[in-house]
């Protein structure tokens, strides 16, 4: 169990589906080496397939015994999609503008399609995901490698690289399916909270470069900061398919509002909205119910009285409010373990980071001795 746990929040209401957290983070982390399919931010269209394709279908995380399910690990060219580019150079010679592959699947190929029949009850909303930082990681626990770990100062999941030999049990493992694996280092790869920034007191990319400020970072036991309010003060904040038994860290404020229905003659039907409840339940589990009374009371308190807390956490007027990382903290940790104020406090993910590939790991059809072999 970690010290302190690092957590995120995301306002559904506010996300507008920019993208610009995704291209943050892919600019900074996953742009190139054997990382162009993956993508550790990115804002899937819901309802709709998701990216990798179906990720709620396939497996992993623990039963309700606490047992870890088996799970897939999906497929590159049919579930992520191969990435493609331009030929931008043919064009300065007049040759046609193509992809050089054919793109068949990739992040955001549903995007903006939804469900429901136009224009009587159609609906989507925008699901922004990264690493979850589980406080209990279906990854972690899937590694016979012992390669992941969350760190003691914050909660933070990375992956030993140098421990790593790409077995891809923990894409498996992991029902959120935000891991990785690098063909070019056959070594798995994932979200790491961006915490050489989070360590100078910076926000991670994705969420410094939000243009709607939906995300909100801090720590869990900080009861000053916005994301210990929304989570256990309010309870308006929900971890995604908490079912799941992984206790992500990310947390969500559910979409509150959405037109409401036509009948068959375009008439509005009162009362109606378009967001199905259910749908709702299935994100967030019965607690969703809770969140949206909340919220539309605080909505209702605000146009009654001007006044709302709550609201006021929502709006975010100040950018740099809604990030509570305490640098200071990082430094003393840093210099209990008698290193330097600015360097990272952790090494192990650094550890390996440039690894060359040396082996081919070939299983036989009991891939658990194959992995006894390869132990340390």
């Amino acid at each position: 169990m970690s010290k302190r746990q690092l957590a995120m929040v995301i306002d559904l209401n506010k996300c507008i589906g920019c993208q610009t957290c995704t291209v943050a983070c892919k600019t900074q982390w996953t742009n190139r080496n054997g990382r162009e399919y993956m993508y550790w931010n990115n804002v899937e269209t819901y309802p709709g397939t998701g990216y990798p394709k179906n990720w709620m279908e396939l497996g992993g995380g623990f039963d309700t015994a606490g047992d870890l399910q088996p799970g897939i690990i999906p497929n590159l060219e049919t579930d992520y999609g191969v990435p493609w580019d331009y030929n931008y150079d043919a064009l300065l010679h007049g040759g046609s503008f193509e992809p050089n592959v054919e793109p068949t699947w990739g992040p955001n190929w549903d995007e903006d399609e939804g469900a429901g029949v136009f224009p009587q009850d159609n609906y989507f909303f925008y699901l922004p995901r990264i690493c979850n930082h589980c406080t209990n990681p279906g990854c972690l626990s899937a590694c016979p490698r012992d390669a992941i770990f969350k760190r003691e100062e914050d909660g933070v999941v990375l992956v030993d690289l140098d421990r790593c030999q790409g077995y891809r049990y923990c894409i498996a493992g992991c029902p959120y399916k935000k891991i990785y694996f690098n063909p070019k280092i056959s070594k798995s790869e994932k979200c790491i909270l961006c915490f050489p920034r989070i360590e100078q007191g910076l926000p991670p990319a994705c969420a410094q470069q939000c243009v709607g400020r939906t995300r909100f970072v801090g720590f869990l036991d900080d009861k000053d900061s916005q994301v210990y309010k929304l989570v256990h003060e309010y309870k308006v904040a929900l971890g995604l398919r908490t079912d799941y038994g992984t206790q992500p860290n990310v947390y969500y404020v559910p979409p509150t509002e959405s037109p409401a229905k036509f009948d068959a003659n375009g008439k509005i039907i009162e009362g109606s909205t378009r967001l199905p409840i259910g749908e709702l339940e299935k994100l967030f589990g019965e607690n969703v119910h809770h969140a949206i009374r909340t919220l539309r009371s605080e909505m209702k308190k605000r146009q009654e009285t001007g006044e709302s807390e709550l609201m006021d956490l929502l709006i975010a007027y100040q950018h740099q409010d809604m990030f509570r990382l305490d640098n200071n903290y990082y430094r003393k940790v840093a210099k209990d373990k008698g290193g330097y104020a600015l360097a990272p406090v952790d090494t192990r993910y650094i550890a390996g980071k440039y690894t060359k590939e040396s082996h081919t790991l070939y299983f036989t059809e009991d891939r658990d001795d194959d992995i006894k072999r390869h132990r340390k």
